[in-house]
């Protein structure tokens, strides 16, 4: 992506006015521009196949190129292999600290039925401290296999995360058209590496084009947002049907300066024009006459 999958409408252009006969300014030069998308390798690595070359033209989806992905396919297994014993070690904690519960009941049923004899004269002062302790032993094998559980399933969230990241990764490394459009540069070729997030290549979508002109203001008062505009191409003999899409509220300066009396004619307002082009007569770059 020129974006990282990333849009950018460029919209530099060149302005120049003629004048009509009649010396009032209506015609405009402006150059054509396509929608620039750089499309970024998101996996970084080893260039297994470029399936476009530089002019082609490319659907939504289609397949651009594949990042080798052998690395990064080991490195899935072992966490797979991971997972799966953790998943052992998760059964085995939980049986644990099943056996410390029960044992921790029976001990404090016990325990209870030796104080209440010990109050009546009928047990040991000893009994009684022996079952407390082990009851209070119980208890802390009861909280130590929580630990342990506790552990062992965060540890098993972590590694889930780093297996969705690798198989993001390896899905990643098939690159897809992410909008239709001409590919306008490649910047790799098949064994060169990549690092990741960088530009593969470039695809300018032409279906539909924008263009920027400059108003002075007292011709700012005569157009309007969604006015119909007449765009004349050199060698073609129809004019094209644009739309004012976009007028700035902030002025510039042509050549900058100071605004004074006798510089303010100077001062410009910029104008974007879109205009459908289903079939391409318009190319990314190409001067072009705009009339209002």
């Amino acid at each position: 992506m020129k974006i990282h999958l990333w849009l950018r409408p460029a919209f530099i252009l060149i302005i120049l006015t003629a004048c009509s006969n009649s010396g009032e300014r209506d015609y405009y030069t402006a150059v054509v521009e396509g929608t620039v998308v750089q499309v970024p390798a998101l996996t970084g690595g080893k260039i297994d196949e470029m399936a476009v070359e530089t002019g082609d033209e490319v659907a939504a989806g289609a397949l651009l190129a594949h990042i080798d992905t052998l690395e990064l396919s080991y490195q899935r297994n072992q966490l797979r292999a991971t997972l799966e014993e953790l998943a052992v070690q998760l059964a085995i904690a939980r049986k644990q600290l099943a056996q410390g519960e029960t044992n921790r009941g029976y001990l404090a049923e016990k325990q209870q039925r030796i104080a209440t004899l010990y109050e009546q004269n009928s047990a040991s002062r000893q009994s009684l401290d022996d079952l407390t302790n082990q009851l209070s032993g119980a208890k802390t094998a009861v909280a130590t296999a929580r630990e342990q559980l506790a552990t062992i399933a965060a540890r098993e969230k972590q590694v889930q995360a780093q297996l969705a990241l690798v198989t993001k990764k390896i899905h990643d490394a098939t690159v897809l058209a992410p909008v239709g459009g001409m590919v306008s540069e490649k910047y790799y070729e098949p064994g060169e590496a990549i690092p990741p997030m960088s530009p593969l290549l470039e695809i300018t979508d032409l279906a539909r084009v924008e263009m920027k002109i400059y108003l002075t203001a007292p011709h700012l008062a005569e157009i309007k947002h969604g006015q119909q505009v007449s765009i004349s191409v050199d060698g073609l003999d129809k004019t094209i049907d644009g739309e004012i899409i976009w007028i700035s509220n902030t002025a510039e300066f042509t050549p900058k300066s100071i605004l004074t009396p006798e510089t303010r004619t100077s001062l410009v307002y910029a104008v974007k024009i879109a205009a459908d082009n289903p079939e391409r007569v318009l190319k990314h770059g190409m001067p072009v006459e705009v009339r209002l």
